[in-house]
C-alpha cells in the first residue's frame, strides 16, 4: 500500500519544483484551489469532501493525499470521509471501490500520523 502521508509530502516538494518552472501557472492554480475551497455557501470542509469524492471517482492518487489530509484539516470526521467513499463507489462503480479503498487507507494513515504528532 502506499504511504498516504509520505506520498503527501513528496507532491508539496514537487508541487514547490513546478512552481518554480512555471510560476505564473502555479500560481493561478493556486489562487483558483484557495477561492473554490473559501468558505462560502458551502464549508471548507464540505467543499473537501466533495473533492475527495471526485479524486476517488477520476482515480487519482495525490488528490486522494491531499482532500484526504484538508478534509481533516478542515475538520471532517472519519465518518464523514468514510460516507464520503461510499457516495464516490456508487458514483464511479468498482474503478471508484478501488480507489474508495485507497482514500480509506489514506485516511487510516493520516490519522495513525496525527495520534504519533499528539505524543
Amino acid at each position: 500500500m502506499k504511504n498516504f502521508p509520505q506520498h503527501y509530502k513528496e507532491m508539496v516538494a514537487l508541487m514547490q519544483e513546478m512552481g518554480g518552472e512555471i510560476p505564473e501557472t502555479m500560481q493561478g492554480f493556486h489562487k483558483l484551489h484557495k477561492a473554490a475551497i473559501a468558505t462560502g455557501s458551502l464549508t471548507t470542509q464540505t467543499k473537501e469532501l466533495i473533492a475527495l469524492g471526485i479524486a476517488i471517482a477520476v482515480h487519482c492518487d495525490g488528490c486522494i493525499a491531499f482532500h484526504v489530509h484538508d478534509a481533516l484539516n478542515a475538520g471532517a470526521t472519519k465518518a464523514d470521509i468514510l460516507e464520503t467513499i461510499g457516495v464516490a463507489i456508487m458514483m464511479g462503480g468498482g474503478p471508484s471501490l478501488m480507489y474508495g479503498c485507497e482514500a480509506m487507507e489514506a485516511l487510516k494513515q493520516f490519522e495513525e500520523k496525527n495520534k504519533l504528532a499528539l505524543v
